[in-house]
């Protein structure tokens, strides 16, 4: 503890969520500091026995910019950046944000500057980007520093973000300028962005190194399959971002908890098909080179894995294992009911297409009979168009509103990746062999390919099939 005691905790189940603590090392221009991030040791000795034990470990690094005192900025000439209108909320249990109308903070942007490129490109032998001390971790590809921008990119301005931290904060995260630069350094090149002349930084940035653990080495419960009992989540695993880690410190803690029970259910395990956790999952168990972020592009199912219908996809699933209320499976029950009422009323109009242009729409003039849910997939089809058609799709919620919308629209693309994600799960249900097991006695199987599923061990054909360096 903070006291210097040591402690003793016995648990058959633990989850270790390090951050960038493990091992971790800030650089401030030529300086560095042993820290977990600014003002925190790191964990040393943890880093120490994880590999003394027997894990693969590798080493990544990230950064984070500068905060800036709000009162120091001058906003007057800066474009604003307004939030969603109206807002929506995180939670389908929700009605509506807590925020009231017109009470979200604003946001601003702004541009780097050729000046800024020049003062960049001076010191750039002070960055630690490009003089890591020794310093072996890959940085993030898709979030870079300002001074990898303005090297990859010295023609080009950069946008800058300025974000409040908080309701009540006084300090700006301007997005879009992560750096490593001496503290005077960082002052001179954020006085060169438009808005930011008289910035006064209350906190440096800095670059961190960290290490992770190679997450082939992990069961898609985000269990170690070295130390059964033994979970990790967040960027021990090779991640980056705080919904990346969120979202594997939920599927962590959910599946140590039912391994828990005296008689353990099947692990939670979400398909690649069914959330955008199953994707990240399912991505980090084949390696990382760099420290993972979660985009859309990496799903090929992203048009059923859509905002609109989680509580669709994922309600159910998490009532299976006791992990929802009752409160949210009535609200389920609720939407699913005016969802199929929503779908008939919509199947039950059909009108001619010159019909459909006097209500506004853009048909084609084929003569051919149209239902409003056919409409929807024509140029200038609203709800609110196609509800002068049918007047009791005016009662329909807005959220169900919303589903059918995008369902109607997308329909023949959606049809197109159900029918994908059923030859999907036919190689999901496929297991593989246990592990631990030798691929060595697979006489079909290269050389390389045996090195890489001996490593990985995939729990199914499927996963396997999507092993980079094994053929499908």
């Amino acid at each position: 503890d903070t006291r210097g005691e040591a402690w003793e905790v016995l648990s058959s189940r633990v989850i270790i969520t390090t951050g960038t603590f493990l091992r971790g090392v800030i650089h401030v221009g030529t300086e560095t500091i042993a820290a977990g991030r600014a003002g925190d040791k790191p964990a040393t000795a943890l880093a120490d026995t994880l590999y003394r034990v027997g894990f693969q470990v590798g080493r990544l690094k990230t950064g984070t910019p500068p905060r800036i005192a709000t009162d120091s900025i001058d906003f007057s000439a800066l474009p604003v950046q307004y939030g969603d209108e109206p807002p929506k909320a995180f939670s389908y249990m929700n009605d509506k944000p807590a925020i009231a109308h017109g009470e979200q903070i604003l946001c601003w942007s702004t541009r780097t500057t050729e000046e800024t490129n020049r003062v960049v490109n001076e010191h750039g032998h002070l960055s630690p980007i490009f003089n890591s001390h020794d310093g072996k971790g890959a940085g993030p590809r898709y979030c870079p520093s300002l001074d990898t921008k303005v090297a990859r990119f010295p023609d080009r301005t950069h946008l800058v973000w300025l974000e409040p931290e908080g309701l009540d904060s006084e300090l700006i995260y301007p997005n879009g300028i992560s750096m490593g630069f001496p503290l005077h350094i960082q002052e001179e090149i954020t006085r060169t962005i438009p808005g930011l002349e008289n910035a006064r930084l209350v906190h440096p940035a800095y670059f961190i190194e960290y290490d992770y653990i190679d997450p082939t080495q992990l069961r898609p419960t985000l269990e170690t399959r070295l130390i059964p009992g033994l979970y990790l989540a967040g960027q021990i695993n090779g991640s980056t971002g705080y919904e990346e880690a969120g979202a594997q410190g939920l599927m962590a803690g959910l599946n140590a908890s039912l391994a828990s029970r005296a008689n353990p259910p099947p692990p939670f395990i979400l398909g690649r098909d069914e959330a955008y956790i199953g994707v990240m999952i399912d991505d980090l168990l084949r390696g990382v080179t760099e420290p993972y972020r979660m985009f859309t592009s990496r799903a090929e199912y992203r048009l059923l894995l859509r905002t609109d219908n989680a509580d669709l996809r994922l309600t159910k699933r998490a009532a299976e294992i006791g992990a929802v209320c009752s409160e949210r499976l009535a609200q389920l029950d609720k939407k699913t009911s005016e969802l199929a009422r929503g779908r008939a009323l919509l199947h039950s109009v059909a009108l001619s297409p010159h019909e459909w242009l006097e209500l506004g729409m853009q048909p084609c003039m084929d003569g051919v009979r149209r239902t409003a849910w056919q409409i929807f997939g024509h140029k200038g089809a609203t709800w609110d168009l196609v509800t002068r058609a049918c007047p009791p799709l005016a009662s329909i919620r807005a959220d169900a509103a919303e589903v059918l919308s995008i369902e109607a629209t997308y329909a023949e693309f959606i049809d197109v990746q159900v029918r994908e994600v059923e030859m999907f799960r036919r190689e999901e249900l496929l297991p593989m062999p246990p592990h631990p097991f030798d691929y060595f006695q697979v006489p079909s199987l290269a050389h390389e390919e045996v090195e890489i599923l001996n490593r990985t061990q995939p729990s199914t054909l499927g996963a396997a099939s999507r092993t980079p360096g094994v053929r499908p």
